[in-house]
């Protein structure tokens, strides 16, 4: 059996070009970070705050009201999270204060939101400018509202319910309502959207993920704590809560009844749907929000991609416009057209779009999945190769590479998925992390990525070897699912199939542009926030030498969604 080649240190964060000006970057966003916030003109916004809603069970909840001082009954945009209503941005003559997140996260472009914003809210001065009523909402046990919470669930759920059905009642509602906002403002629709309150009407989920076992908490069946143990530990601080979350997650490594419990019936939504779906989220919501789009039981719904960051795009006009004409349609039910099935935005780079058109389908109808094989000297080719080879690495410090040269122009939108042998020397596991990434001769290109990193791969994904199995009934060769419900541990020399699922992502590649593979046995980024993908962070695994084979017998392989270059061309920007 040949050995491979390639098996290279894995890139050190100051040694990779450009990591120097990056930085740098990073510290003027720090220090000076490009947000806006703007005092709404007097009497423009009529506040009733800290208003008492009963529900079901008798808990009153509390809510901000924000609507237009004359006119006639409005439709409502609501939104409901754990973090405080009351928890507002503020300006002092030349100084604006504003949530600390603005200043650790890079920001990609401006910001700029009024006074009465909330966290990951809606902007009521610029909603109620346009004929709507705003309500921003204390979950159960969170700011000013009663009770105890329990965050994503069926009482969450109804609680939902409830204020919606208040807030359609009042004499200032049309009787309409939608949802709207980012992350967990997001996340937090799709239940109460599964139960259909008759007010409901439309929900904006921006960036939504809806699995919070594979999306967040446990990706690959990797235990994340990170990301995970800033949000568990800021929930604990703004709410009381009848779960702690970073306890579950310690104590339920497989996907069981908890986990699904905390997951919504996306076949159970009915209503029209705008979901943001980003490709520059993919440790926290781009995931998420593709499987909405994909899953959710409307037959009216839409999809508005974007490869910037998520506050940066959420408050811009293009954004705002079309949340704007969405709930034009359905809450003011105007004969207006509806939006496209997929605004698909198609980038080339950190900082360029190559292309923004619309698409019917995700993925794409008339995709072409390639399969570019594993190979030896670290090469992809579209030939499997004609005998078997190995490469194995320490994966503590090395990884594997594989590196594919387009001789053409070629667009990659969609989901990725690597199929790969595995064996280890010692040890019964084993944790991999896979990224795809562009490269310029010897330049690596950076994209947006989550926690405003803005030098992530074009799409990456982690899969924990004995978590293996796939659910037969929803995995495809471009999508596979794992079940996470069974642990089946490896034997040392034992090789098994690893099917690895990278995030969806839409990237167009020049003629002489390369597509790199890497193949670790940890995280791919260091966790410095001037440098890497901070908080991000997983806790290590068992340290075996780790081999990868392939060959006739074991077709490993990297499947990509080529886009046919008349497509492209049919609809330019």
């Amino acid at each position: 059996m040949a050995p491979g080649t390639a098996f290279p240190v894995l890139d050190r964060p100051w040694h990779r070009p450009g990591a120097l000006r990056y930085a740098a970057e990073r510290v003027r966003g720090t220090v000076r970070p490009p947000v806006q916030v703007i005092r709404p003109p007097a009497g423009s916004v009529v506040r009733e705050l800290d208003v008492g809603v009963p529900v079901r069970d008798g808990t009153v909840l509390r809510v901000n009201v924000y609507r237009p001082p004359t006119s006639p009954p409005v439709p409502v945009i609501l939104c409901a999270h754990p973090y405080g209503k009351d928890r507002l941005p503020s300006v002092s003559g030349r100084r604006a204060r504003f949530a600390a997140q603005y200043r650790i996260l890079h920001q990609s472009a401006p910001v700029s939101f009024s006074t009465l914003t909330g966290w990951e809210a809606p902007d009521p001065a610029w909603w109620v400018g346009h004929g709507y009523a705003v309500v921003n909402a204390d979950l159960r046990g969170a700011g000013t509202s009663g009770g105890v919470g329990s965050l994503l669930s069926d009482q969450e759920a109804r609680d939902y319910a409830d204020l919606i059905t208040w807030a359609a009642a009042q004499p200032w509602c049309n009787g309409r309502a939608g949802l709207l906002g980012v992350s967990y403002l997001a996340m937090s629709q799709y239940k109460v959207a599964g139960i259909g309150p008759a007010a409901l009407r439309a929900i904006c989920p921006w960036e939504g993920m809806t699995d919070s076992y594979r999306d967040l908490m446990r990706p690959g069946g990797l235990y994340e704590h990170g990301f995970s143990l800033v949000w568990t530990t800021m929930t604990r601080r703004t709410a009381r809560l009848a779960t702690d979350l970073g306890a579950a997650q310690r104590a339920h490594p497989l996907r069981d009844e908890w986990w699904q419990s905390i997951t919504p019936d996306l076949a159970a939504i009915k209503v029209p749907m705008l979901v943001c779906t980003s490709f520059s989220d993919n440790n926290l919501h781009s995931r998420g929000s593709f499987r909405a789009f994909e899953q959710v039981g409307s037959p009216e719904k839409f999809a508005y991609t974007h490869r910037g960051g998520k506050w940066a795009t959420f408050y811009s006009e293009p954004a705002r416009t079309a949340q704007l004409s969405f709930f034009d349609r359905y809450l003011r039910e105007e004969d207006s057209p509806a939006p496209p099935r997929v605004r698909l935005e198609v980038r080339e780079s950190r900082t360029h779009i190559d292309q923004v058109r619309t698409e019917d389908t995700w993925p794409l109808a008339g995709a072409h999945w390639r399969a570019l094989h594993l190979g030896p000297a670290g090469r992809l080719s579209r030939q499997p190769p004609g005998a078997p080879g190995t490469v194995t690495f320490p994966t503590r410090w090395r990884a594997a590479a594989f590196t594919y040269t387009f001789t053409e122009d070629t667009e990659l939108t969609g989901p990725m998925a690597l199929r790969t042998w595995v064996s280890v020397d010692r040890g019964d596991d084993v944790d991999l992390y896979v990224g795809v990434e562009k490269w310029r001769g010897r330049r690596y290109v950076g994209f947006e990525g989550s926690y405003g990193f803005g030098r992530d791969r074009v799409a990456s994904g982690w899969q924990r070897a004995s978590l293996r199995r796939l659910d037969a009934r929803t995995s495809t060769d471009a999508e596979p699912v794992p079940t996470f419900c069974t642990r089946e541990v490896l034997a040392p020399g034992e090789v098994v199939r690893l099917d690895i699922a990278l995030g969806p992502s839409a990237t167009l590649f020049r003629a002489g542009e390369s597509l790199r593979l890497v193949v670790a046995g940890r995280w791919l980024w260091p966790r410095n926030p001037l440098t890497g993908q901070f908080p991000a962070h997983f806790r290590g695994s068992p340290h075996p030498r780790c081999t990868l084979h392939w060959g006739p017998q074991r077709p490993g392989r990297l499947l990509v969604p080529v886009i046919p270059p008349h497509r492209r061309r049919s609809q330019p920007r």
